[in-house]
């Protein structure tokens, strides 16, 4: 806990009764950030803390999964932040290469043009064009939100100094062979006319046909099945296993490929599986990266049959057809030959979509550069296997290792105009030269740079240190490097993280980008179902933002943020919190109406009641919990202690056990009200990270503080004092039976009950008034008679019900419950002592018959109990 002198500068009448988030959030940020709390100083000697935001596109804007995880970001920093750290959160945004070329091409569209009526030049300066005017509203929209960023640090992808860091790292793996030019299988998009990585592919389901085609004649024929009869026309071999006794006598011999007239041949490769199927197959090496495989073990030639937009390229009848027109049209040609030997239609398998535009991915041959990942693979598998880097929660690790063990080499190539040009050249007479960003690349007649772009990954891989001026030794550099942690979704786990811990490691002499790696898992509706326009629930959170606020916002999405586990939300819950958001102000300005204040010193614990040493006690215990949470990054936890803590302990409990105390004015009252101001400004504290603005706007006013942003975090002092937890927890069980015991009659809790207490055997005596005061309790008086008398807490409540119930109506009420109990339980015990029904009836049905009987056993002693409070009829 803190001592605090300072004099609160604004009283709390300056409040207003309600709180209203629209008044409060975009004036408070703006403060923040004009006083330049978020600006991290690489020349300070606190200790660093660095974090970077996953970088959004510039094409995107805030949906509620980034909500979800600039919340997380932003509450790390800012307890960082106030436990003393030099803190950096990295902001910025990524170019986005293939998105945001689609945006302006669809633009250019409008206008009845195409990037190819502008040229390289001028289409890439009218995305520059486009960015300055329509790309980045997510910052904005960061801002509604509240997070904490270092905004004068604000990067771009494709910026000068990160364009350096590009150039200079792939110079770098270049000359250290690690990235190499190569004819190899891809993934084409032909609607983006470009290779995409793997990890940018979307499988789905699809309908299609499967045939099987007879190759070849009589004994010298083999019946092959496929989903892509298209691709028939650029088969260059027939495979069969080699122990395959079946077609041992056609290895090595060449069978007539149908409807084109040439010769292939049998070859005998272990890839077949001669269980599946037929146990032959159709070897398309130019269009099947299997296939690619075998031809390259068996010399066979590479025969493309489609061009860039996945269009006919060979043999007359189907040449400049679609892939899918050439697909029926090859169908019944082959079936007029009478090839045709079986047809499934429809049929399901798993086919790969563009992730961007959702074409169907054409796998192709191609030339285009590749990253060799496997020493950049093996380093970044084993950075998290010797404990350089860990990763939370530590059940993701295995899907971890099984990509990074097990990753293919990297196309990063795309055939794009806007995004990063290959630093390479070449010339007339086939040189080829990688260019530094210190080089001057050749010039004179001949000498061309290579026309693709890089995988828009590459630059995000660079991300944790090229945003601090990496490839120049800067104190940034020096300050900040590597980042504390990383907080993103397992989803981008292989799509960002895996690239971030290969090349940090590979620039850096070894040195890992981050030390923890903190996943989170996806932002789902409250049914659980993934979020989509096309599903119609997906939500705009500034829409929940403008209707309750922003902390209503964050503190529903923190609630719900288990380490890994995908997270429900609904408009039901953002409501609840912004309930959350009212009760702290109501219950705060309330406490500091009625004299809560942080001036001189806490009080002994002599001059403190119990109660009052009881919530300090309980205060300690929330701090220490709330920094085991947070270090454990469960988020979810700690959101539900703070809530608990501040709605039932601190309001609910010790503000309307102590309201006697202020009453009654005096010494002990200006103790309490000195605890309280101490536990609202360290609860404040607590719950500035996730709930910023609310709380900031109520500590400024109780303590005459700066910001929250910059005051101390709260450290628990080791106070506890169990014997005083003990005393309120008898207090607590004591009035929670009443108030059950009350309902049950049908009485409201603000309702006024004549009673007797009868506390001389515990220690409650001394809160015989608060006790009173929270369960609405008169003074017995003269004509006092006891109807009800509830033994509880080692203490004895007598009732007067004489006036508030009709005490013969409520007893044959009671009477008709307890012989409807009494009966339940009969007939369960009946069906449970059956023999015969036990041993025939399913497992859960006799749990259901169990669960009944409890219930039963359990209502029967709860009704007899309250017939035995009330007086006989």
């Amino acid at each position: 806990m803190t001592e605090n002198t300072q004099t609160p500068s604004s009283p709390y009448s300056e409040l207003p009764t309600s709180y209203a988030p629209a008044d409060v959030e975009g004036k408070l940020y703006e403060r923040w950030v004009e006083r330049g709390y978020f600006e991290a100083d690489e020349k300070s000697d606190k200790p660093p803390f660095a974090i970077v935001i996953p970088p959004p596109n510039v094409t995107g804007s805030l949906h509620l999964g980034h909500a979800f995880e600039h919340t997380l970001i932003d509450a790390i920093t800012r307890r960082k932040r106030m436990q003393g750290y030099e803190t950096l959160w990295q902001p910025g945004m990524d170019h986005a290469g293939i998105a945001t070329q689609n945006v302006v091409e669809r633009e250019l569209a409008k206008e009845g043009k195409s990037r190819h009526d502008l040229g390289r030049e001028d289409f890439v300066e009218r995305v520059w064009q486009w960015k300055g005017e329509s790309g980045g509203q997510i910052s904005g929209q960061m801002r509604r939100l509240g997070d904490g960023v270092d905004w004068s640090r604000e990067r771009f992808t494709m910026d000068e100094g990160l364009s350096e860091a590009v150039q200079t790292i792939f110079k770098k793996l270049y000359d250290d062979e690690l990235i190499y030019r190569a004819e190899r299988i891809i993934n084409w998009c032909p609607r983006c006319l470009t290779a995409i990585s793997d990890i940018e592919v979307e499988y789905q389901d699809d309908e299609g046909e499967l045939v099987s085609i007879r190759y070849g004649e009589g004994d010298a024929s083999i019946v092959v099945a496929t989903t892509r009869a298209e691709t028939m026309l650029g088969d260059t071999a027939v495979a069969v296993h080699p122990e395959d006794e079946r077609y041992k006598h056609l290895v090595g011999t060449e069978i007539e490929l149908p409807l084109t007239g040439r010769r292939i041949p049998v070859v005998a490769d272990e890839h077949v599986d001669p269980e599946f199927g037929t146990g032959a197959v159709k070897v398309t090496p130019a269009h099947d990266p299997n296939d690619f495989e075998i031809g390259q073990r068996h010399g066979l030639p590479n025969l493309a049959v489609m061009d860039e937009h996945a269009v006919i390229t060979v043999h007359g009848p189907f040449l400049g057809l679609d892939r899918l027109e050439a697909r029926s049209a090859i169908v019944a040609a082959l079936r007029a030959e009478g090839r045709i030997v079986a047809e499934k239609r429809p049929y399901t398998h798993s086919v790969g979509h563009c992730s961007r535009c959702k074409t169907t991915i054409e796998p192709r041959l191609s030339l285009q550069w590749w990253v060799k990942v496997g020493p950049l693979a093996k380093a970044a598998g084993d950075a998290v296997r010797d404990g350089q880097v860990k990763i939370h929660p530590q059940e993701m690790e295995k899907r971890y290792f099984d990509w990074v063990d097990n990753l293919h080499d990297w196309c990063i190539s795309r055939q794009l105009w806007w995004g990063h040009r290959i630093p390479v050249w070449y010339g007339p007479n086939g040189e080829i030269v990688c260019v530094g960003p210190d080089e001057q690349p050749p010039s004179g007649e001949g000498w061309t740079q290579d026309t693709d772009v890089l995988d828009t990954w590459f630059s995000s891989g660079l991300w944790p240190f090229s945003t601090l001026g990496w490839p120049q030794q800067t104190d940034s550099l020096a300050k900040f490097y590597p980042n504390a942690v990383l907080v993103t979704g397992y989803d981008i786990l292989f799509f960002w993280v895996a690239r971030m811990m290969m090349f940090g490691l590979y620039a850096m002499d070894g040195t890992p980008p981050f030390h923890t790696i903190a996943l989170h898992g996806m932002v789902r509706d409250e049914r659980g179902k993934k979020m989509s326009k096309s599903f119609g629930n997906a939500v705009n959170p500034l829409d929940w933002m403008d209707k309750y606020g922003s902390d209503a916002v964050r503190f529903t999405l923190a609630r719900g943020a288990n380490p890994g586990v995908d997270v429900p939300i609904g408009e039901d819950w953002v409501q609840a919190s912004s309930k959350f958001a009212n009760k702290i102000w109501n219950a705060t300005r309330f406490a500091m109406m009625n004299g809560a204040t942080i001036e001189g010193d806490l009080p002994s614990v002599e001059e403190m009641s119990a109660t009052d040493r009881w919530i300090l006690s309980r205060l300690n215990e929330t701090v220490a919990q709330a920094d085991a949470f947070y270090e454990d990054y469960q988020f979810s936890k700690l959101s539900e202690a703070l809530y608990h803590f501040a709605w039932d302990e601190v309001f609910d409990w010790y503000v309307e056990l102590s309201k006697t105390t202020f009453f009654a004015g005096g010494e002990p009252a200006k103790a309490s009200a000195r605890v309280l101001g101490e536990v609202l400004d360290v609860m404040l504290r607590l719950l500035h990270p996730v709930v910023p603005f609310v709380t900031e706007t109520l500590w400024t006013t109780l303590t005459g503080g700066e910001s929250l942003v910059i005051a101390d975090w709260p450290k628990d002092s080791g106070f506890r004092d169990a014997a005083a937890e003990a005393e309120i927890e008898g207090i607590q069980t004591l009035v929670r039976e009443v108030r059950r015991f009350r309902k049950e009659q049908g009485l409201d809790d603000k309702q006024k009950v004549p009673a007797r207490l009868d506390l001389s055997a515990t220690t409650l005596a001394a809160h015989e008034a608060a006790i009173r005061q929270v369960l609405r309790l008169q003074p017995e008086g003269d004509a006092f008679s006891a109807t009800a008398t509830l033994p509880v807490a080692g203490a004895t409540v007598a009732l007067d019900l004489s006036g508030t119930i009709d005490i013969p109506a409520e007893r044959k009420r009671l009477s008709k419950d307890l012989a409807a109990a009494e009966k339940e339980k009969q007939q369960a015990e009946a069906k449970l002592g059956n023999e015969a029904f036990i041993a025939k009836a399913p497992d859960n049905v006799v749990d259901k018959i169990k669960g009944r009987l409890s219930k039963a056993e359990a209502d029967i002693a709860r009704l007899q109990a309250q017939l035995e409070t009330l007086p006989a009829a």
